[in-house]
């Protein structure tokens, strides 16, 4: 459900919002590609749902899938590109230490609308290759934190440029583990949690999704597929505009094959065993690699101080989020 905190307006005018958008996503792409030592390549925003390179998210969304008349097959529009940048840095002859990052844009049709949420997603999906020795929690906290750097980098430079903006962000990055929140605050659900240690800290990576913690139950829900569960996190900021914990990014050490099998396993998708790209990963064929997506229409967002997604991107809403945003002067793009 969407709400509109009282009192909100926006920073910018409209003009001034297209151009700033404009300008975070080249700052941004730029400094992260320095950080991480990526370069931009060209992805697809169909794939072929028979070879198992769509991102299965939780399990239970459903893909927009069509026929191909003229390929003589069917198509699903991708959730995330999780699966298929590591085929592709395979494809490419990436050496370690090197990575690529694409514009992902994606129909999510069963995600539920609010300040945060729309169908149309746009991320910067990138993927890195790495080595055996790299799969640690270290290289992956020290990833983090250029990611971290990346984005604060970004807001100083859009600040010169529209000095009206107010946003501020933390730049030290404070690492917790779901258990260590579920041990902390036993009583509040997940999502509580999360707002929980974010409203105290600003900056948070939250470690290890996707497995069960000692109640039983997940903190969330993660494909057993692409990231290694315990090598794994969320990227949070403290949004100051809606009062909660912003999740920028989504980021993870990739499954070797002894943690696919053990995922596969726990997650019930033994089936998924059989398919190309699972089998590859299987008997060893993929490289090791870190990588995640960065969500590009939640950083304008956060940078921009917006207190609804669709002040920076194009969507389609429901009407009583329409309304809701006409009666709080919210324009919609």
């Amino acid at each position: 459900m969407t709400v509109i905190p009282e009192g909100y307006h926006a920073q910018l005018s409209l003009y001034d919002t297209q151009r700033a958008i404009e300008r975070i996503k080249h700052i941004f792409l730029s400094k992260l590609c320095a950080a991480l030592h990526l370069v931009r390549v060209t992805a697809p925003m169909v794939v072929d749902p028979g070879i198992g390179i769509n991102d299965n998210l939780n399990g239970v969304e459903r893909p927009v899938r069509f026929d191909v008349p003229a390929v003589g097959t069917d198509a699903e529009v991708v959730h995330s590109l999780a699966k298929w940048k590591r085929l592709a840095l395979h494809t490419y002859d990436f050496v370690e230490g090197k990575g690529l990052v694409t514009d992902m844009n994606a129909i999510r049709r069963d995600e539920e609308l609010d300040n945060l949420h729309s169908i149309y997603v746009d991320q910067w999906d990138w993927e890195k290759v790495i080595r055996l020795e790299d799969r640690t929690e270290a290289y992956l906290e020290d990833t983090v934190r250029r990611i971290v750097t990346a984005i604060c980098g970004t807001l100083d430079e859009l600040k010169w440029q529209y000095p009206d903006l107010t946003t501020e962000l933390e730049r030290q990055v404070t690492f917790v583990t779901t258990q260590e929140l579920e041990d902390r605050f036993p009583d509040l659900t997940p999502r509580e949690r999360e707002n929980a240690i974010v409203r105290e800290h600003k900056t948070v990576f939250l470690r290890n999704i996707g497995g069960a913690l000692k109640s039983g139950q997940r903190h969330d829900g993660r494909a057993p597929d692409y990231d290694d569960w315990m090598l794994n996190g969320d990227l949070f900021f403290w949004d100051e505009v809606l009062g909660c914990a912003l999740e920028v990014s989504s980021m993870g050490i990739r499954v070797s094959p002894e943690s696919l099998d053990k995922q596969l396993t726990i997650a019930g998708c033994d089936d998924r065993r059989e398919l190309a790209f699972h089998k590859m990963l299987l008997n060893g064929e993929l490289p090791y690699t870190i990588g995640g997506g960065i969500g590009q229409s939640r950083l304008c967002m956060l940078l921009l101080g917006k207190a609804h997604i669709g002040e920076v991107q194009a969507s389609l809403w429901d009407g009583g989020t329409i309304e809701t945003c006409r009666q709080a002067g919210v324009t919609l793009l």
